[in-house]
């Protein structure tokens, strides 16, 4: 009896200890630290260079894109051969048949990424409204292969091998669905309590982008809530929106009050509603320091110094662009404040509140930083002109 006792004791202790085993994967090893610097909305821009040519390109850095892409200008400067496709691709102001450039390497410094495929399209809208020269996009056929660290504090992008990551404290393991793109839950709460799934967009230079038919059908702004009529850009053209505050959004355990929202009509069905309410914008995103873990279909998120500051609540109805040199008033909303104070399409600025750096990027953000009447000149012609542009909060 005994010795059944001990051997009944020695197979369970054997059973145990193989249950115990599990295969672990390598510990994942950083390839590479690159720089990057951020444009309006925190729109990300890092630089490579493409196959064996000397000069870098400047490529935004995009979790909303399906895949990898090269301006056309680019592509033709650098007398790259195209392939035609029958491929389209889908953005908030289009659908586009496209050409690729099969089988080219992108390198950075420290690594180098071989056998991509890159969609070819005309990024010279972008160019003007951030007045930086936009060569391409890379997206997920980059960022599948690698884990990628979004370091804002310093504005440094890591590149990790797949494998076993350890994650810093303080932050907050997201399991996001991922096809191409991931797709995160949000709680957006103004009139009532929403939960929905939103597109992880670090190419988005806003905060939030919400479908006409998802507000609609939810219900979810509070009927006292006011709307402004403005445009953003993106794949296809401009595309006219509406802007306004919600009460809170909620990512994960961390959670925003006042977050501006831009509303539009989405022709294209880009959010494939009601698989998706709309897209999460990096000018939300960007106050988290970013772990983009695609191997593991994870995404880590923890606030850095960005994470209390404040939101963009200016108006101003003005579309510029940097045209020819030149920062240029293009679009006017009717009844706004650019159209009160005098604007007229075609104006040229020559500076904002005494500034002369004529940089759209600083005029951008003089704009977008002050809530009350600013001082512009532009020239209308030859005739210089002082316009008073009273900027306009959109929470009230």
């Amino acid at each position: 009896m005994f010795r059944c006792l001990l051997l009944t004791i020695a197979i369970c202790f054997n059973l145990v200890a193989y249950s115990q085993e599990e295969f672990v994967q390598p510990e994942s090893k950083l390839i590479t630290k690159l720089p990057f610097s951020q444009l309006s909305g925190g729109i990300i821009i890092i630089k490579a260079k493409f196959d064996q040519l000397p000069d870098s390109l400047n490529f935004v850095l995009d979790t909303g894109s399906g895949g990898i892409s090269l301006d056309s200008t680019t592509a033709d400067l650098l007398q790259i051969p195209l392939i035609k496709t029958e491929k389209t691709i889908r953005g908030i102001a289009g659908l586009k048949k496209v050409d690729f450039a099969m089988d080219h390497s992108l390198h950075f410094v420290g690594l180098t990424v071989d056998h991509l495929d890159f969609h070819i399209n005309d990024y010279d809208l972008l160019t003007s409204v951030y007045g930086v020269r936009i060569d391409g996009i890379i997206g997920y056929s980059f960022l599948r292969r690698y884990i990628v660290r979004l370091d804002y504090d310093n504005n440094k992008v890591e590149i990790y091998t797949p494998g076993t990551y350890k994650y810093p404290r303080g932050g907050q393991l997201l399991k996001p669905n991922f096809t191409t793109l991931p797709q995160q839950l949000a709680i957006i709460q103004d009139s009532r309590e929403i939960l929905n799934r939103f597109i992880f967009d670090t190419g988005a230079g806003l905060c939030f982008l919400l479908s006409k038919d998802f507000t609609e059908d939810s219900s979810v702004f509070k009927t006292s809530r006011r709307f402004f009529t403005t445009q953003a850009e993106g794949l296809g053209g401009k595309k006219q929106m509406q802007l306004t505050v919600v009460k809170s959004i909620k990512i994960g355990q961390f959670k925003f009050k006042n977050v501006p929202v831009h509303v539009f009509d989405d022709t294209y069905n880009v959010t494939n509603y009601p698989v998706l309410g709309g897209i999460l914008g990096n000018d939300l995103l960007r106050r988290f320091n970013v772990i983009l873990n695609y191997p593991e279909q994870s995404i880590h998120i923890k606030p850095n110094v960005h994470y209390n500051e404040d939101f963009d609540y200016s108006y101003t109805g003005l579309g510029i662009y940097l045209i020819g040199g030149e920062i240029r008033v293009v679009d006017i909303v009717d009844g706004s404040p650019g159209d009160k104070a005098g604007f007229k399409e075609g104006d040229v600025i020559f500076s904002v509140e005494s500034n002369f750096t004529k940089n759209i990027q600083v005029y951008k953000n003089l704009f977008q930083n002050a809530i009350g009447k600013i001082k512009v000149v532009v020239f209308r012609g030859e005739r210089p002109l002082i316009l008073t542009l009273d900027v306009q909060d959109i929470r009230k």
